[in-house]
């Protein structure tokens, strides 16, 4: 199938009473269908334990649409292609009546057969629904099948391994798509736009000019109500294993043969093949955790992780993770890839900073006036865009330099229309295109890569908490930078103060 066609679908989503069905799935599905991405000829079955009528269910996504959005043109029609039916993941019998709605729906709306099968449910459910719908005929039609998982996919290898063997029974590995949603938001997929479309930049991204790359996704909030999940969880499973190892992998590929889904997944595991391995001996050395304390933001008080709901009073489980990636190739040799993610920091921000190496001989050294170095700073949230940091003289007779910098943004610009990371995500799930979806091998490579330091820090007791709520982290994470002769560049996403 051509991936820049729209076909036509039956979408049946597990979970459809859930949260992410409300916030995300419905409001991305009603932009796509406003747009025309989405025509006529789609439907979509929602299913959950709960008894709803159809009625009750289009009531359900037509206040999340409208909750999302202030021009609801045309959403009478929208809701009007979406069914409901109560539904037992692990009962035959619910399947079975499934197959007849979904056959129905297919004749009535003309559908070929196409059906995309979206799993907004909790993960152990995930192996169990993939087995059914094979066994029970949902996938016995003439079009296409296609598996939308969320994450967590495993919570380490060898569980990983298993769920991929089970859902592998019933669904071959180009039918599978797994979302991670980063890799959906605009900012992270310019990354190859500004490598391979700017002549000004790929000459350049090399260990011969670049000093050092820093990926940073902090949040202000808490758990919240996702204690009982964090805590089998933490930062490095939940933010490292996956959207930080793709954007380094993104950042550190080498050119694709062209742009498609298996050239640039082929290069992406080739870094992840890369990666140099850490030990139990090594650790500490790389990688940094942290766990938040009670603090004050904004003259608020904050409690600490430990006073969270659902969290042990005695909790291990970081909250915070800063780590050092050394990239054993040709191009990346040297060059440190610094990572760091928390909950309660002071800013949210998702950004990337390229450091380049200093001139070999600064001609406008001045003893009191060091030369800001150039940087390449990538927004992906909450704004979107591009800041380039150079120097350029000051005005008057005196051989000094004023930094500067050359912005680009797309919420100033164009960001009405910069579709939102899942809408981005369905419509390429529906076009057949799995460029932006994590393949197999990437999570294998990144779950190899997570364990060893997982497994090092449950055998180690911390001594948590070690950062104050409403700060950026452990002092720990700053060290780790600082025996390399760098510093973390600021949280604030608009500005990054090189005179720091």
């Amino acid at each position: 199938m051509n991936p820049t066609e729209t076909t036509s679908a039956l979408i049946l989503l597990f979970g459809a009473t859930g949260d992410l069905a409300k916030r995300k799935l419905f409001p991305s599905l009603y932009r796509l269908y406003k747009k025309g991405s989405l025509n006529d000829q789609f439907a979509v079955i929602g299913t959950a334990r709960r008894e709803w009528t159809n009625e009750t269910f289009q009531q359900h996504v037509k206040e999340s649409v409208m909750a999302s959005t202030s021009q609801c043109e045309k959403l009478d029609e929208f809701v009007s292609h979406f069914y409901y039916q109560a539904h037992d993941v692990s009962d035959s019998s619910s399947y079975r009546t499934l197959k007849t709605l979904a056959d129905q729906l297919d004749e009535q709306y003309h559908l070929q057969g196409n059906r995309l099968f979206y799993l907004a449910m909790a993960p152990e459910f995930f192996g169990t629904i993939a087995d059914h719908v094979k066994a029970d005929g949902l996938t016995d039609t003439t079009g296409y099948h296609r598996l939308v998982i969320e994450k967590p996919f495993g919570h380490d290898l060898p569980s990983a391994e298993k769920l991929n063997h089970q859902i592998r029974q019933s669904f071959e590995e180009n039918e599978i798509y797994r979302i991670d949603h980063y890799l959906g938001k605009e900012m992270v997929q310019n990354i190859e736009a500004i490598r391979f479309a700017n002549a000004l930049f790929e000459p350049l991204w090399n260990n011969r000019y670049i000093s050092n790359i820093q990926v940073t996704s902090s949040e202000t909030l808490g758990v919240e109500e996702r204690g009982r999940y964090y805590e089998t969880s933490g930062a490095l499973k939940d933010m490292v294993q996956n959207h930080l190892m793709q954007m380094v992998a993104l950042l550190a590929m080498e050119p694709p043969i062209k742009l498609s889904t298996n050239e640039i997944r082929s290069e992406k595991v080739k870094v992840l093949r890369a990666l140099r391995p850490i030990t139990k001996e090594n650790a500490d050395e790389y990688f940094v955790r942290g766990q938040y304390g009670p603090g004050e933001l904004e003259d608020e008080r904050l409690q600490g992780y430990r006073e969270e709901t659902n969290v042990d009073p005695d909790s291990n489980t970081e909250t915070f993770v800063a780590g050092k990636l050394m990239i054993d190739n040709f191009r990346w040799a040297g060059v440190p890839f610094y990572i760091r993610t928390g909950k309660r920091m002071p800013t949210k921000s998702t950004k990337i900073v390229i450091q380049f190496k200093d001139i070999p001989m600064n001609l406008y050294y001045q003893p009191d006036q060091p030369l800001a170095p150039n940087l390449l700073v990538i927004h992906i949230q909450p704004e979107e865009g591009i800041t380039l940091h150079l120097n350029a003289k000051r005005a008057g007779q005196q051989l000094l330099t004023n930094p500067v910098k050359l912005s680009y943004a797309n919420n100033s610009v164009d960001g009405m229309n910069t579709p939102e990371a899942y809408e981005k995500l369905l419509h390429d799930a529906l076009r057949g295109d799995a460029t932006n979806f994590t393949h197999w091998d990437e999570v294998a490579l990144s779950w190899r890569f997570v364990d060893v330091i997982s497994d090092y820090w449950e055998e180690k007791k911390a001594s948590f908490p070690n950062y104050e709520a409403g700060s950026t982290g452990p002092k720990e994470a700053d060290e780790l930078l600082a025996k390399d002769g760098f510093f973390w560049w600021p949280l604030s996403t608009l500005e990054v103060d090189v005179c720091n």
